[in-house]
């Protein structure tokens, strides 16, 4: 599985950018989607996941109510909406995959695929 990530960029505080994630590859092995964040001196965490054919998203309580995960209509590309971005949403994001999404959705060792980061950065 490839993943590429796209759309990371600089923003004024309270402005949105939105993260896109292109998959190809073996997609039957991922069936969960996940973007994770990793700031500097920081360890990388979860922000937000999706299994692919519910629908069904998870995240982090940092972000609820300002990021939006999402995916195309041909299940391949992810999205990430990022609303009402802060300071400390600063990171490089990466997009994740693995087979499928349970609790420990948010853990970095529970993905096999990832991509190569975009960088995000709110002043």
């Amino acid at each position: 599985v490839q993943l590429v990530e796209s759309g990371g960029g600089s923003v004024q505080a309270g402005g949105s950018l939105r993260l896109s994630c292109a998959a190809s590859g073996d997609m039957y092995s991922s069936y969960c989607m996940g973007w994770f964040r990793q700031a500097p001196g920081t360890e990388r965490e979860g922000v937000a996941a999706i299994r692919r054919y519910s629908g069904t998203t998870f995240y982090a309580d940092s972000v609820k109510g300002r990021f939006t995960i999402s995916q195309d209509n041909a299940k391949t590309t992810l999205y990430l909406q990022m609303n009402s971005l802060k300071p400390e949403d600063t990171a490089v994001y990466y997009c994740a995959s693995v087979i499928q999404c349970r609790a420990d959705w948010n853990e970095t060792g529970t993905y096999n695929y990832w991509g190569q980061g975009t960088q995000v950065t709110v002043s």
